[in-house]
């Protein structure tokens, strides 16, 4: 069964990825709260090339908490892949604003968070398999 960290965070993370691209299907966000130069039809592209990563890694996480609620054992696995996935989103965005010279808080905490949580469980899952 996952752990309370993992599926927390599992649950945020798919949640919010899923509403961050119902907001920015609606266009609803706020000028004052968009990335620098959203909009540039490259950058807007290039936000937009996150989505289908971002929906996959969150139906997977679904999926897979709801497979450990069944009982089944293939649960870890997609798990693990969401959450790869979602560590590879945060630092795809975190390496272009570094690029960009763009520190804008309100988009970097949320992007580390997707950095940092995969890393500390993955660290914790290591530390328990070598350990038992």
């Amino acid at each position: 069964m996952p752990t309370s960290f993992l599926k927390w965070n599992l649950l945020i993370t798919d949640i919010g990825f899923i509403l961050y691209w119902t907001i920015a299907a609606l266009n609803i966000l706020p000028a004052a709260w968009m990335y620098k130069d959203f909009q540039n039809p490259i950058l807007f592209a290039w936000n937009w090339s996150f989505a289908p990563l971002d929906v996959v890694a969150s139906g997977l996480g679904i999926f897979s908490l709801w497979l450990a609620r069944k009982g089944s054992s293939n649960w870890n696995l997609l798990a693990f892949v969401s959450i790869c996935m979602t560590f590879c989103a945060g630092l795809m965005a975190i390496s272009f604003w570094v690029i960009r010279q763009d520190f804008e808080l309100l988009w970097w905490l949320p992007n580390l968070y997707l950095i940092f949580w995969p890393v500390i469980y993955v660290i914790s899952i290591t530390r328990k398999s070598k350990s038992a």
